[in-house]
């Protein structure tokens, strides 16, 4: 059974019903779909390369807009001569600028990182805070920045959405929304909480391998059964 949101749907409601229609057919759809990208992605964890929070939560940072791969082709580098938020906050503009340049737009990103490090050290004593409202609060940082460190740095549960998250969401009739935040709650819904974490990142590499944004390759798709996609085509 293939589950229609209502016209009218809010976040923060609770499993049950969603403004009187059942929740559970959309619960039990998203079950099979997360048995599905278990057994495909069984042993998921973020492609950036970090040694602690502090890498990780600047890595994140530096992947808006580019690729893992680029960004760890940097970071390494940038870690080595800055590997603390002391070190960064502390660094000339254009020697970071210089660092990240081949992430793409690196004025902002290297104001950013910069920015981020000194509030760090500000605020936090250097530590990357472990509360998503605190990480929030940092120059730079999203709530899908935040929720990426807070699981992979910290084992704390959060839903990540990026690009792929938020398509493959849509696509598969997890939501009727296209805001990120919006997204994230309705996920969270539907997703044992123990569960975020990888659902999210399970999603992202199903995004880059499969369901692509273009031209998605649906006659390989192992979730094609599962999905209300109306526009499916040839991959």
């Amino acid at each position: 059974m293939i589950f229609k949101w209502p016209r009218k749907h809010t976040t923060h409601i609770p499993f049950g019903k969603c403004n009187g229609v059942a929740m559970h057919p959309l619960r039990n759809r998203t079950d099979k779909i997360r048995k599905i990208l278990r057994s495909t992605y069984p042993d998921v964890k973020t492609a950036l390369n970090h040694r602690n929070p502090f890498e990780l939560l600047i890595a994140t940072i530096l992947s808006a807009q580019t690729t893992d791969r680029q960004v760890n082709s940097v970071t390494g580098g940038l870690f080595q001569r800055f590997p603390t938020a002391n070190h960064l906050a502390a660094a000339p503009l254009h020697e970071i600028e210089d660092r990240i340049r081949s992430t793409g737009f690196f004025h902002n990103k290297a104001r950013n990182i910069r920015a981020c490090a000194r509030a760090l050290e500000e605020r936090h004593a250097g530590r990357v805070p472990r509360r998503l409202e605190d990480l929030t609060k940092l120059p730079g940082v999203g709530r899908k920045t935040a929720n990426v460190v807070l699981g992979a740095a910290f084992g704390i549960p959060g839903m990540v959405v990026d690009t792929h998250v938020k398509r493959l969401a849509g696509r598969l009739g997890l939501t009727p929304h296209s805001d990120p935040v919006k997204i994230e709650y309705d996920l969270m819904q539907i997703v044992p909480k123990r569960a975020w974490n990888a659902f999210g990142l399970q999603l992202i590499h199903f995004g880059r391998d499969i369901c692509h944004a273009r031209k998605p390759a649906c006659p390989a798709c192992p979730l094609r059964h599962l999905c209300p996609f109306p526009n499916k085509t040839g991959g």
